[in-house]
């Protein structure tokens, strides 16, 4: 794959190049900094080892505004620079949703909202029931946590041990309803192990993703404070 971006800092350059969905724009610059920590310093996943059934997965379960994803995919040597400024047209295969199908790295088709932590729960128990120790990470959003099917896998987790599960959940404070005790608190009560860090701060990102948590899934609550 063919790019000059190696770092960081070439992100908002790579996202730039994606136009033409300015709905969903703020979804993608919330999750930059998460992915970013995940793929650049927590995960074992790269286009060298991605059909190795023993690597780390990653799930982007808020899979709408997926510019910030594409970006990193980029700099992580899974896509073409070239292919952004024509992300979304026909010939594209990179959708405004991501698809598993079509684009490199994805691990799942996402975009309506709360079938990533399900299916990493799912894969999470699969590869345990396998003998790996892979990781499994899930990015939902805080509005996300509103759909019941993702309320019955936080429950399902914490029963069955996986800690080999983390989800990470970027707050920008989005959610209509909210839960008693904050985001952490709705996983704490059923045994989860939890942080919550600013979603801006890449080493207290890095420290969260890496905290042991042996015999408990792990959530780790990502507060990015909304522009404006």
């Amino acid at each position: 794959m063919t790019t000059t971006a190696t770092a960081y800092a070439d992100l908002p350059r790579l996202i730039s190049l994606m136009t033409g969905d300015d709905k969903h724009q703020a979804a993608s610059e919330s999750t930059v900094d998460v992915l970013w920590v995940l793929y650049d310093r927590v995960l074992d996943i790269s286009p060298e080892n991605f059909h190795d059934p023993g690597r780390d997965r990653f799930l982007l379960s808020k899979g709408h505004g997926p510019m910030a994803y594409y970006a990193v995919l980029t700099v992580k040597g899974f896509l073409d620079e070239a292919e952004l400024a024509d992300w979304s047209s026909a010939r594209s295969r990179l959708g405004h949703h991501p698809d598993r199908k079509r684009a490199p790295g994805v691990e799942i088709s996402s975009g309506s909202l709360g079938h990533g932590l399900p299916i990493a729960l799912g894969t999470a128990l699969g590869l345990r029931a396998r003998g790996y120790s892979s990781r499994v990470v899930t990015l939902v959003g805080d509005a996300e946590l509103d759909e019941g099917s993702n309320s019955e896998a936080i429950v399902v987790a914490a029963r069955l041990g996986l800690d080999n599960l983390i989800t990470a959940v970027v707050d920008n404070q989005s959610s209509t309803h909210g839960w008693p005790g904050g985001i952490a608190r709705r996983f704490e009560v059923e045994g989860w192990a939890t942080r919550t860090v600013s979603g801006r701060d890449h080493e207290a990102l890095y420290d969260a993703f890496t905290t042991e948590h042996p015999g408990r899934p792990l959530a780790v609550v990502a507060v990015v404070e909304p522009k404006g």
